[in-house]
């Protein structure tokens, strides 16, 4: 069973905690990059689609590859586009939407999709490598060590081996 997520993408780009590289000029290409690139939405099997208010002033293509689709919504909110979206879904239970509005929260809880806030999302991924860290623990692998760690290791048997 995949996912479909819908983004309202101003609301992540103007999150403090929403970090872009400098290379990439326009932020909303930068967030299509970073969801990409660090599979914000899991499997490359969920369906991303990211809606931004107005018009775009570049290209005006709605597809930036083929695991985004990118909305810009001309005539009306992002808000009521999500709405929109939400409310044509077969299966909203399958709907996740990334949005810090609160009216936009109760109302996708309302009819039955799941809903995450943008620090949430953009966090999303280091609480997904715990978890597969404890998964992994739990299966007795060895999870990797850390930076500080492996310095620590070092120290210690430099200690007991050059003396």
């Amino acid at each position: 069973m995949s996912l479909q997520y819908i983004i309202d993408g101003y609301n992540v780009i103007r999150h403090p905690h929403f970090y872009f590289p400098k290379k990439i000029k326009d932020p909303r290409l930068a967030l299509v990059e970073c969801i990409r690139a660090n599979r914000l939405c899991g499997s490359p099997k969920n369906k991303i689609v990211i809606v931004f208010d107005g018009n775009p002033n570049v290209s005006g293509r709605n597809k930036i590859n083929s695991e985004v689709d990118v909305v810009f919504t001309k005539n009306e909110t992002a808000d009521e586009h999500i709405k929109r979206l939400i409310e044509s879904e077969a299966n909203p239970k399958n709907t996740v939407v990334v949005s810090d509005d609160k009216e936009i929260k109760f109302f996708v809880k309302s009819v039955g999709g799941l809903s995450m806030g943008v620090e949430e999302f953009i966090n999303h991924k280091e609480k997904l490598n715990r978890a597969r860290s404890k998964d992994a623990e739990a299966l007795g692998l060895k999870p990797e060590l850390n930076y500080s760690q492996i310095h620590k290791i070092n120290q210690e048997l430099k200690k007991v081996w050059l003396k």
